[in-house]
């Protein structure tokens, strides 16, 4: 309760800071040299302004309420400190990153968040964990590869800092987008995070809410504020988006794990600010991810109550008689889902429903559009399958227990404030994500329709009876990921004779002579490389050419 407390007041502090600096629009800025190279200095800077107090209002509000629900969650654990640990440093690299302004300091946030989140996914030291865990560090350590190898164009640049930039820079803007990708699971970096479920419930509240998964976006939001971004960036992430929200959306049809679906329902959602930072909206791209991150976080805790009166039981076709045995839980993961389709009065109302609206009137290809209207459908699918599946059915287990406990009732009351009325709350408190949009009343009503099309069809299609190995690896991405150390063991074992050294004359690297067949040929029948290469292809030559 300590870290729940400290965490509450240095979020009440973020507000009181907020409100003193909206006053006269202030922005603050720390730098810190620490060496010399030449005329270019080396450093880090802190940028203190509205954007980064309010994110952090966001994240430390959330984490205390994780952090409370976590003290009944994990009591029982036996290394229940070293998790709480590892959790605060999670915490504490997420603020460093908010408030960061030049490529080292954002490096020591962003390698925190990496490796915390290793150490929190493997927690639980199983095949699965360890598996989600090595994915998480791979796509991480891609990102990492991109933003180290961004700093020579930094210091060609002559500066440190991203915070000021011209037009001339766009190639080192279009890297840290591509690096913002991998950490935000936008395809093709997809795969890690579903399979990052298999941590604890708090850590999943937390990454895929206001932390992990919104460390990406929060840095491409931040460049768009200083500059506009170039074609080729703003392609990249409409492409990205609609591909990444159709995979969420449609992955979700087919799973059964309570915690999988909540977990595609995120990337998806990502999906969704990523697509509108492609259209030009940083700050209505902000906006959905605040109400994101909050009610995204509270459908988590309402998950992990279930599972807690289900003793583990994730599987949504056993979890009918959650709702006799604790229906305020079940109320308030209900009111939870509708968020993610944008139901009218909920907080994601004033934001994902505005994002829809324009990108109607947004001169795009046609094929983005309707990706995006069909990734809509499908989020309203999964939505109304899993609250009939979860809240309407019979009742299938006979040992579920009602869990009311303080800390957990509390946790889940306090956001349950913020899922509901920030929506209102943040558009009254910055008037700039206000949008007005006059649209004809058949593009209205065809945003309705798409809606209840998915809420039918996913009332009628209570339980995924088919499987589809197409998308329960998101495009083939997951045995790619998981498997990619094989794809270089020809290379590497080729390269063995390196060891003796460059001139000893038994060297034999054949780096052009090995058989690409055997590169290619991984894993066996099932040609995951070439897939997702193919695929890649063919979805980049799709909206390049549609129009």
């Amino acid at each position: 309760m300590r870290f729940s407390f400290l965490l509450f007041c240095a979020s009440i502090m973020c507000v009181l800071t907020y409100w003193c600096m909206a006053q006269g629009n202030l922005t603050f800025l720390f730098e810190f040299e620490l060496l010399k190279l030449g005329s270019l200095p080396v450093g880090f800077t802190i940028i203190v302004d509205k954007i980064s107090l309010a994110f952090s209002f966001v994240v430390t509000m959330i984490s205390g309420c994780v952090f409370m629900f976590a003290c009944e969650y994990m009591k029982e654990d036996k290394y229940f400190w070293r998790f709480i640990w590892i959790l605060l440093s999670f915490v504490i690299s997420m603020n460093l990153l908010i408030f960061s302004g030049s490529v080292f300091f954002l490096l020591l946030g962003w390698d925190g968040l990496g490796i915390s989140s290793f150490a929190l996914i493997i927690y639980y030291q199983s095949s699965e964990s360890l598996s989600g865990g090595f994915q998480t560090l791979l796509a991480n350590r891609v990102g990492d590869a991109i933003i180290v190898t961004s700093t020579m164009l930094l210091a060609l640049y002559g500066q440190f800092t991203y915070l000021f930039m011209e037009n001339f820079m766009w190639p080192l803007v279009f890297m840290l987008c591509v690096a913002a990708m991998t950490k935000s699971a936008q395809y093709p970096f997809s795969s890690w995070l579903p399979a990052a479920m298999a941590a604890p419930t708090p850590v999943s509240a937390l990454v895929h809410s206001s932390t992990l998964v919104t460390a990406g976006i929060y840095l491409i939001i931040r460049l768009c504020y200083n500059l506009e971004l170039s074609s080729s960036s703003k392609s990249l992430l409409v492409l990205a988006g609609a591909v990444t929200c159709l995979l969420g959306g449609w992955a979700a049809t087919f799973e059964n794990d309570l915690k999988k679906i909540i977990a595609l329902s995120t990337l998806s959602q990502l999906g969704v600010m990523t697509f509108c930072l492609g259209m030009g909206f940083p700050v209505l791209a902000l906006f959905h991810l605040f109400t994101h991150a909050l009610f995204k976080a509270l459908l988590f805790l309402a998950a992990g109550t279930i599972l807690m009166s289900s003793f583990g039981t994730q599987d949504i076709r056993l979890l009918g008689s959650t709702s006799i045995s604790m229906p305020l839980v079940v109320v308030i993961f209900n009111v939870t889902s509708l968020c993610l389709i944008g139901a009218p009065s909920l907080s994601a109302f004033y934001s994902k429903h505005l994002i829809l609206e324009l990108m109607l009137f947004h001169p795009m290809s046609v094929l983005s559009a309707f990706t995006m209207l069909v990734a809509t459908a499908f989020t309203a699918k999964y939505v109304f399958r899993v609250m009939k599946a979860v809240s309407w059915s019979h009742p299938v287990m006979t040992n579920t227990a009602a869990v009311s406990l303080f800390k957990v009732d509390c946790s889940l009351f306090i956001l349950s404030l913020g899922a509901i009325s920030s929506g209102k709350f943040f558009s009254i408190l910055e008037m700039s994500v206000n949008e007005v949009v006059l649209m004809p009343s058949f593009s209205g009503s065809l945003l309705n329709f798409v809606v209840v099309l998915g809420a039918v069809s996913g009332l009628i299609l209570v339980a995924a009876e088919k499987t589809s190995y197409f998308l329960s690896t998101l495009f083939w991405l997951t045995p790619l990921f998981i498997g990619s150390s094989k794809i270089l063991a020809k290379c590497n074992e080729k390269m063995a004779s390196l060891d003796y050294g460059w001139l000893e004359p038994s060297m034999k690297v054949k780096l052009v002579g090995f058989q690409l067949s055997d590169l290619l040929n991984w894993p066996g029948s099932i040609n995951s490389f070439t897939r997702v290469l193919i695929l890649s292809i063919v979805i980049s030559l799709a909206f390049s050419f549609v129009v």
